[in-house]
């Protein structure tokens, strides 16, 4: 364990060196870390594939970056050759069109809501007449009633107006003297 700690120290000490000098001219023991971290790399894994394995890798993480900065220098390549005044005065006509459009939906809108005002009106008459008609309906049953008392008071008055006649001639005869049979 004692063996660790002053490398440790060391390894502190030159990290800290590393980060207080520029990144253009590394120390002399950085560079001695450096070579310790590779030879062990070499000889501390156990073999070699798996360090050719991990500088493939490297080889291949640092392409596929080169890729990537490639294909976004191309997108800027095309960024930069477009026409910006096209593009704003194309999104300006079709902001006039959308606009247009807008103000079109809106007036429908108005006169869709004006018929649908108009038809809950005449709904509201037409609900109005519906109820005073089945008021009425209710009501027929009694009307009959009352029609059917009616006649029957009409038929009994004809019949009395009949028997008042009827009593008038034979109070006429009752009243006539018997010289007829004299």
């Amino acid at each position: 364990m004692s063996s660790l700690y002053p490398r440790t120290k060391e390894l502190s000490r030159a990290r800290k060196s590393l980060s207080d000098s520029p990144p253009s001219s590394p120390s002399p023991t950085a560079k001695s870390f450096r070579h310790d971290r590779v030879s062990r790399l070499d000889s501390g894994s156990g073999s070699g594939d798996s360090t050719t394995d991990r500088l493939l890798g490297r080889t291949s993480a640092y392409t596929r970056r080169e890729n990537r900065l490639a294909s976004l220098n191309k997108l800027d390549d095309e960024f930069g050759s477009r026409d910006y005044k096209k593009m704003y005065e194309d999104a300006l006509a079709e902001n006039e069109k959308l606009k247009s459009r807008l103000e079109d939906s809106k007036q429908e809108l108005a006169k869709i809501r004006t018929q649908l005002e108009r038809v809950t009106q005449e709904k509201r008459v037409l609900e109005k007449k519906v109820s005073e008609m089945e008021e009425e309906l209710k009501a027929l049953p009694q009307l009959a009633q009352l029609q059917s008392l009616r006649w029957r008071n009409e038929r009994l008055l004809a019949e009395n107006r009949a028997m008042l006649r009827v009593l008038a001639r034979l109070s006429e005869v009752a009243s006539m003297p018997e010289t007829e049979d004299l």
